[in-house]
């Protein structure tokens, strides 16, 4: 997969200290990554990058919304997402990306792709199960959940309360027993 180049940092020219960066991503980084649950992305990254001698301290931020089907509906809206990652970067003899916090690379870099690590925020951000809030709050008003309501099963309560009226007989004078002590 080819880098995009507004990911690529170069911090070799850069002073030690802190430096800002922002970026706004939308559909087409995922049409880069080939990423298709989405249907429409907006999302803002804030990235502080700390510059020490010996190495690179990243804080990533995002906040924003995805637009993605509902995992019961399967109507779209937005879901609205934050997360937050902070990554070391070490100098090293080899590249090592074994760890999920601490990203080593050969001595002589002069830059660093951040686009993975944005990719796999925002992923990560996004809840597993996907619920609509209309159908959380009830607003909703689709074809799929009254089907899913008339197929549903009783609730308990229903359940138990027919239980008490069946009750055997017999069981009432096994009962006294109990109380006959």
């Amino acid at each position: 997969m080819k880098s995009l180049k507004e990911f690529t940092i170069p911090f070799v020219g850069l002073k030690i200290g802190k430096h800002h960066f922002e970026y706004d991503v939308e559909q087409s980084f995922f049409e880069h990554f080939e990423y298709e649950d989405f249907n429409d992305v907006k999302v803002h990254v804030d990235l502080v990058l700390e510059k020490k001698s010996t190495l690179l301290e990243l804080h990533f931020k995002i906040s924003g919304w995805v637009n993605v089907n509902c995992d019961l509906t399967n109507e779209p809206y937005n879901q609205d997402i934050e997360n937050e990652f902070d990554l070391v970067v070490k100098f090293g003899d080899e590249y090592n990306d074994e760890n999920i916090d601490l990203l080593i690379v050969p001595h002589g870099t002069y830059e660093i792709n951040i686009q993975q690590y944005i990719y796999e925020l925002i992923i990560l951000a996004v809840p597993i199960k996907r619920v609509h809030p209309g159908v959380e709050d009830g607003t909703l008003d689709s074809e799929i959940l009254k089907r899913l309501e008339e197929l549903s099963p009783k609730l308990k309560e229903n359940k138990e309360e027919d239980k008490s009226e069946d009750i055997d007989p017999r069981w009432n004078t096994l009962k006294k027993l109990l109380t006959d002590k």
